[in-house]
């Protein structure tokens, strides 16, 4: 019988020891393996071995991997920022927090070797972690003074005055209860982070949050102002925790994880404001992906002068809402700001002597004094069932969340003909397509032309940010290409480029403006639509009423300084 051998697994830091000739290998498995048993590091134990010093590991790690040396010695511990790690993260993993640049942290460390430590490291700030080499007999007292005042960064960013159960579902009015233990200590890291990413996203402005596992690793990304950022990399062993928390909150299913789920949840800010997210699970090859939306509902009381209508625009829009009957339409690709604007709208008309209903898919921001419907298709409620039943709840606004089919067209259709205001969406590229869409449909043209009074096409580009936004030269026949005319390059106005700065994250945009094209049905146009004529025929007439057009809009907004040239180009056709 052959007696099993056992090798003691060696650090890299060990490994690269051995292989400059500073230990032999018997020597390092040695030191590894009274490090492990002493639940102490491998340079701790090197140093108590007195095979090197302190100072001699410092000058072998920072020459051999690149990393900068500092002398612990020359650093008055009052002048470190406070909170920078949390205490408990500095005395077991023997790291300090120096200070931070912008998304990096820079850690004081004899072992920047530890892949696990800046791993925890970046799971627990969501920061990206630039390891300083130091002595770590120096570093051993400096974190034992810094963790006598050291202050938890979770629970700082959390707030005082949020507890654990901030985070409710949504659902029959009270917060979901966690079987699973909310207050359970090893669970409460990943309570405690997964309600920092949420208020670092609320606090950021952000649309979307993305949790997505890979084979080799796990990331978290915000959607900011339309595009996509990678904020952290937690470690890829939480990952079925944090699925398995957000799905609880969400009053999902946990044991399912085979078939996509959606839920909702809020966030309790304070007494009087709480953020609700729509939350969807897809199951993919390496675990769950979860997409979180926003919802805030503050965004339907901007009122209709921040979506940024021109005037005229705005006018348009006004006078077709303020009709007693009528269908408005508002089209544009999924994340332009369909929903936002359609609840502007609600929020005017809005009024106690109305009686408004919405049929959403879901609804995504609530409206008190609005009865607001979810469809639910599983269980027969379409809607076509549910623009039904409000037909008969003696409405006077009605909103459906969008036309998909020649059922719900019919039935919006003949409400706006019987005396009610209809809002509605519809997916297509502009305004006079729409009204052809409706036509494929099935719809009758003289239908059409009866009740549609107005539809606003719109995009959502970057607004150009405050703080750092310059003046540019753009070259005259790049602006003629773009769409602007002669008279209109006649030196009366500027246009801006982006920069990038502390303020807008090194971007150059923060927050986004809409380009609209606001098109109302005049009798032209109805005759147009009576004789069956096509998209641009439609779109002939209304060029030669003022209507302009999604690139005019945005080519305004250029003049205007609000955003660039390359964000109108980005977001329109010619």
């Amino acid at each position: 019988m052959v007696a099993a051998t056992h090798t003691t697994s060696l650090s890299a830091l060990a490994r690269t020891l051995v292989q400059q000739g500073k230990l032999i290998e018997q020597e390092a498995e040695a030191i590894q393996s009274q490090a492990n048993s002493s639940a102490v590091s491998f340079v701790s134990q090197l140093i108590l071995s007195r095979k090197m010093t302190a100072l001699d590991v410092a000058q072998f790690a920072s020459q051999t991997f690149g990393f900068p040396l500092l002398d612990l010695s020359a650093l008055d511990i009052e002048h470190i920022p406070d909170g920078l790690l949390p205490g408990k993260l500095m005395q077991e993993r023997r790291v300090l927090g120096l200070y931070k640049r912008g998304t990096r942290l820079f850690v004081a460390m004899s072992d920047p070797t530890n892949v696990q430590v800046l791993d925890e490291i970046k799971f627990q700030t969501s920061m990206l972690v630039d390891p300083i080499v130091v002595e770590d007999d120096k570093l051993a007292k400096l974190v034992e003074k810094a963790g006598e005042t050291a202050s938890d960064k979770l629970d700082e960013l959390v707030g005082e005055d949020v507890d654990m159960d901030m985070l409710e579902a949504e659902g029959e009015g009270a917060a979901a209860q966690d079987d699973s233990g909310v207050g359970d200590v090893d669970d409460a890291p990943v309570v405690k982070y997964l309600q920092k990413v949420l208020l670092d996203a609320i606090n950021s402005g952000v649309s979307d949050i993305h949790f997505e596992p890979f084979e080799k690793f796990y990331r978290i990304r915000y959607r900011l102002d339309g595009v996509l950022y990678e904020v952290a990399k937690p470690p890829l062993a939480i990952k079925e925790k944090i699925a398995s928390r957000i799905k609880v909150i969400s009053k999902m299913d946990i044991s399912e994880k085979r078939i996509p789920q959606d839920g909702r949840m809020k966030l309790v800010l304070s007494k009087s404001r709480a953020i609700d997210f729509r939350v969807s699970t897809l199951p993919t090859l390496w675990g769950e992906k979860i997409v979180m939306r926003i919802l805030d509902p503050t965004s339907a009381q901007l009122g209709v002068d921040a979506l940024g209508y021109e005037p005229e625009q705005k006018e348009a829009l006004l006078n077709a809402v303020a009709r007693p009957y009528g269908m408005v339409l508002v089209t544009g690709p999924t994340g332009s700001g369909k929903t936002v604007s359609l609840y502007t709208c609600l929020n005017i008309l809005n009024l106690p002597g109305t009686n408004i209903s919405t049929a959403e898919d879901p609804a995504e921001i609530n409206l008190p004094g609005v009865n607001q419907v979810n469809v639910n298709e599983k269980a027969g409620l379409t809607f076509a069932a549910a623009l039904r039943a409000f037909l008969r709840q003696d409405p006077d606004v009605i909103m459906v969340g969008e036309i998909r089919d020649l059922e719900t067209a019919d039935i919006s259709i003949k409400a706006a003909q019987t005396g009610h205001m209809v809002l509605s969406t519809l997916h297509t590229n502009d305004a006079p397509t729409t009204l052809t869409r409706l036509m494929n449909m099935g719809v009758a043209p003289f239908n059409i032309a009866s009740s549609v009074i107005l539809i606003t096409a719109q995009r959502l580009a970057r607004r150009l940010c405050n703080h750092c936004k310059k003046p540019i030269d753009i070259p005259r026949e790049a602006l003629l290409r773009a769409g602007f005319k002669d008279e209109d390059l006649d030196g009366s106005w500027q246009p801006y480029g982006h920069v990038g700065c502390e303020a807008c994250k090194n971007t150059g945009y923060k927050g986004r403006v809409g380009i609209y094209q606001v098109m109302p049905i005049t009798d032209e146009i109805s005759r147009i639509i009576m004789k069956n004529g096509t998209a641009i025929d439609i779109a002939d007439q209304a060029k030669r009423e003022g209507v302009k057009d999604l690139r005019q809009s945005g080519l305004t907004k250029v003049k205007m300084g609000l955003t660039s040239l390359e964000e109108v180009e980005a977001v329109t056709n010619e």
